[in-house]
Parts: C-alpha cells; sequence; structure tokens
C-alpha cells in the first residue's frame, strides 16, 4: 500500500512549504526512467511508440519526450495541433467520428488519420486527397476480442461503436486504405496482446497483404515492472517479418505511471454517526474522476485500508456531489486541518480530464527535478480558466 515505485526520494522528502496545494507535480526523473523502458523496446523490436495525448499531453515536456518517441497518437484535431506544434514528430489521429467543419484541421496537422468506418472515410477522403500531402489512410478494426474485464473500457464489447467487425468489412480493402488500427487493451500485458494478435490474424489475416503499416493502439502496460518485455519484443518481431507491415504502439499509461503526485490539503473534518469525514481541496469528479468511473480507490501514501491503522476517515472531495468520495483510509495519527496528503501515480489520465465543476479551482502543473531539487510551477490556473471555457 506504501510503495511510491519509480518516484524519486527528493520528491516524496519535499517540504510541504515549498507546495502550493492542489498541485499535480511530475517527477521528471520517473518520467526519464518511464522512457528508457519504451525507448529500449523500440530499438529491439522495431516497433514505433507513440504517446497518446488522451492520456498525458504536457507540452512542458515535449522535449524530453520527443528525444525518445517519434510522434503522438491524437483523438482530434486540438491533440493533432498539439502534436504538431508541440511534439513536431509524426501524428496519427483515430476518431469515432470527425466533424465536416474540423476535418480540414485534421488533415492539415496528422500524417496518418484513421477512420471508424468506410463510409467515414470515403466522406473524408477528398478532402485527404486536397491536402497537398501525403497523409496515410487506415480504418480500426474490432476483433471481437475481450481482454478487458471492465466494461465502460472495453472496446470489444457487444454492440460497441469503436471499429469495423469482419463481417462489416468485407475484402477487398478501400482503394486508399494502406493500415489497420485496433486497440483492445487498457492496464494489460504482453499475453493479453498476443491472444489479440492471434484474434486479429484469424478475421482479418486475409487482408494483411498488401498493408505497409498497423497501429496497435494503447493499453499496453509496457513500464509495469512485471510486464512482459521479451514478449512483446518477440510479437513485434515476428509480425514484422512474417507480414512486413510498420508496427505503431500507442500507450499513453506506459509513458506515465508512477512518474506523479497530485497533493492536496485537508480543509475541514466533520462527524457523520460514526465516521469521520475529511473535506479536501481536490475533488475526485473534477481532478481524478477515474476514481468514481472505473472506479478505484487511490492510494495515499503513509495511510492503509480502514481500521488497519489507528485513526481511519473518509476522505471526499469539496464539490456538491454527494458522491463525490475518494474512499475509507486510516492513517497512524489523527489528520489535522491544513495537513498535506499525497496521492501517488496521478501524472496519467488526470490532468487531462479535469473539470471546473462548481468552480472548483484546478490544480495546478509543477515539474520536480531530482537532478537538482528542483521544483517549477509551470502551469496555474484562475478564475479566468473558469470564465473562459463558458
Amino acid at each position: 500500500m506504501e510503495g511510491t515505485g519509480l518516484l524519486s526520494p527528493g520528491l516524496l522528502a519535499l517540504d510541504p512549504s515549498r507546495i502550493q496545494t492542489p498541485a499535480f507535480i511530475i517527477d521528471k526523473g520517473a518520467l526519464r526512467a518511464n522512457l528508457a523502458v519504451l525507448g529500449e523496446v523500440q530499438e529491439l523490436s522495431g516497433a514505433s511508440i507513440l504517446l497518446a495525448l488522451k492520456a498525458f499531453a504536457p507540452p512542458s515536456l515535449a522535449a524530453d519526450i520527443r528525444e525518445v518517441l517519434p510522434g503522438i497518437a491524437a483523438s482530434g484535431p486540438h491533440e493533432a495541433r498539439m502534436g504538431r506544434d508541440e511534439f513536431a514528430g509524426i501524428v496519427h489521429t483515430y476518431s469515432p467520428a470527425y466533424s465536416p467543419r474540423h476535418f480540414s484541421d485534421v488533415a492539415r496537422d496528422s500524417d496518418y488519420v484513421i477512420f471508424n468506418s468506410i463510409a467515414e472515410y470515403e466522406r473524408h477522403a477528398p478532402t485527404v486527397r486536397e491536402a497537398g500531402r501525403t497523409i496515410a489512410c487506415g480504418l480500426r478494426i474490432n476483433p471481437e476480442h475481450s481482454e478487458v474485464t471492465t466494461s465502460i473500457y472495453d472496446p470489444c464489447a457487444p454492440g460497441s461503436r469503436l471499429g469495423i467487425t469482419r463481417e462489416q468489412l468485407g475484402s477487398p480493402l478501400p482503394d486508399g486504405i494502406t493500415g489497420l488500427h485496433f486497440h483492445t487493451l487498457c492496464e494489460l500485458g504482453a499475453d493479453a496482446l498476443q491472444r489479440t494478435l492471434a484474434a486479429v490474424e484469424q478475421r482479418f489475416g486475409d487482408l494483411l497483404p498488401g498493408l505497409t503499416w498497423m497501429n496497435w493502439g494503447g493499453g499496453h502496460h509496457i513500464t509495469k515492472p512485471d510486464y512482459d518485455t521479451e514478449l512483446l519484443v518477440r510479437l513485434v518481431k515476428d509480425w514484422r517479418r512474417r507480414h512486413d507491415i510498420e508496427v505503431f504502439l500507442e500507450p499513453g499509461e506506459a509513458i506515465a505511471i508512477r512518474t506523479g503526485i497530485l497533493v492536496t490539503s485537508v480543509l475541514d473534518i466533520t462527524k457523520s454517526g460514526e465516521d469521520r469525514n475529511v473535506i479536501l481541496d481536490i475533488s475526485a469528479t473534477a481532478h481524478m474522476p477515474d476514481v468514481l468511473e472505473m472506479p478505484y480507490r487511490p492510494d495515499i501514501i503513509g495511510a492503509d485500508i480502514p481500521d488497519a491503522k489507528a485513526h481511519t476517515y473518509r476522505l471526499g472531495g469539496m464539490s456538491c456531489l454527494a458522491g463525490d468520495v475518494i474512499g475509507d483510509y486510516s492513517f497512524d495519527t489523527p489528520l489535522a486541518i491544513g495537513q498535506r496528503l499525497t496521492f501517488p501515480d496521478m501524472s496519467h489520465y488526470t490532468m487531462v480530464k479535469t473539470t471546473n465543476f462548481n468552480g472548483v479551482h484546478l490544480p495546478s502543473i509543477a515539474l520536480y527535478e531530482p537532478e537538482t531539487d528542483s521544483l517549477d510551477c509551470v502551469r496555474e490556473f484562475g478564475y479566468e480558466t473558469y470564465r473562459d471555457r463558458l
């Protein structure tokens, strides 16, 4: 429960007075460690690994990331533009549908554009041809093989709107389609990918000759300590050898996992029956919504499960949502007003998903450099952030 993974000792021992809460703090040393793993996988396998901006999209770290990764995966025009402007590498863009109003922006900023249906491709193909630059077009397929157990994150659940089944696709592929894309994983290992690849070959194997590239999507937990990187390398090398197809992977979490913290302060402590409620200056629904969507119970450094330690509290956010509850935790000593609490592993799917629900303050974003013990606040959010969105 109290493990901190890659986080630098200096960050964990940081003087609380140096932090104005709430704040996301990204550990640049931990990020470099993850990038080193991904760089080695690229070198050994021949695959190209892209940063999925839907999970982690810090322009302040673009220079560090592009030293290792050749590009980004985007989910629409804004991410594609950020990929082009800030990360300056390959841009793969996929969306379940593209707005006619904004597709010209997608075509302007993308090197690869992936479509969710043949009809969608045919609608936008003229814009691709008129772009004045080479854009590789692909289709997202649904291999109808589920590995994800949480239904909200399963792209291959029955009736999924994501991807084209073999029955729907037919053959041959439409003119101009040079690649295929699948995304079936979420926080899973190479064994799940191996089973997915078998399903892809079984259903779509006759379409692979003539393709020049495939995007194997995200959800690959490559930098998790028990991930089988040797198997991943073998799978990529075998696929490239047998099919002569360039392979792209687009993990988001694998790049940012265990690289950051969310620091919060205790605002109030109340009692409801036998329960002691703590109100923090963050919100689950506004600042870390996966706590409610997944749902899951995030770790807190120094805390444990209820009643494992002497003092148990229910931690909640500062919004009016009755269910804005993070979870029940126990501590060695009583909590106090103003006390700082630290949630580890809060880089991915947090900053990109924050909202201003209730007008709550967004956490600032800071970078920690362990080599110099320096803390640099790169972004603060005030009233104007809230007002200008509305």
